[in-house]
């Protein structure tokens, strides 16, 4: 007939113990907003780590000022060796310069349609651009957000599969327990 009653109470203890961790986990896993806050801040996470990682290449492969100084002294001898290059150059930089100056009345009357028409052109390519940087990154919200919500629906479909599983199996424990 029997189990002893301290044996019997010490069984119904470790149960109600078990059933309360059980129970934590499922409203963890029913908390869809906090496990989401929780992937967001180890998606943020690993960003922050990318961009450290990042930085410290950086870091690594900017020279030292020697190295820029050296650099500067190799630059200033090919450009006494090859006064063409330094010429193509130097063409190049007040070309760039140019186009960032205002216009005049003069370049106006004399290369007004052109111009407008490069800048025009300009114009919608870095439209174009930021448009298309905008909805990469809703996409990837979109994407994000979508990944999340099935995750946490897979988690907390298992969970509850597990829950109903070891409720049924300490039920079964606690009769045949109770019976003994």
């Amino acid at each position: 007939m029997g189990e002893d009653p301290v044996a019997i109470r010490q069984d119904i203890e470790r149960t109600r113990e078990e059933m309360g961790e059980t129970l934590s986990a499922i409203g963890y896993k029913t908390d869809v907003t906090a496990r989401a806050k929780d992937k967001v801040h180890d998606r943020v996470d690993g960003v922050k780590e990318k961009l450290g990682m990042a930085r410290d290449k950086v870091s690594d492969t900017t020279p030292s000022t020697g190295d820029a100084k050296q650099a500067a002294r190799r630059g200033a001898s090919i450009a006494q060796e090859n006064p063409l290059g330094l010429a193509v150059g130097a063409a190049a930089v007040g070309f760039l310069a140019g186009m960032l100056a205002p216009a005049t009345r003069v370049e106006n009357e004399k290369m007004g349609a052109a111009a407008d028409q490069v800048k025009e052109t300009v114009s919608q390519t870095v439209s174009e651009a930021v448009d298309h940087g905008k909805q990469v990154v809703q996409e990837v919200a979109q994407e994000t957000a979508q990944t999340a919500k099935e995750t946490a629906q897979s988690a907390a479909q298992e969970h509850g599969q597990q829950v109903a599983e070891s409720a049924q199996q300490n039920a079964q424990q606690t009769t045949e327990s109770v019976r003994s």
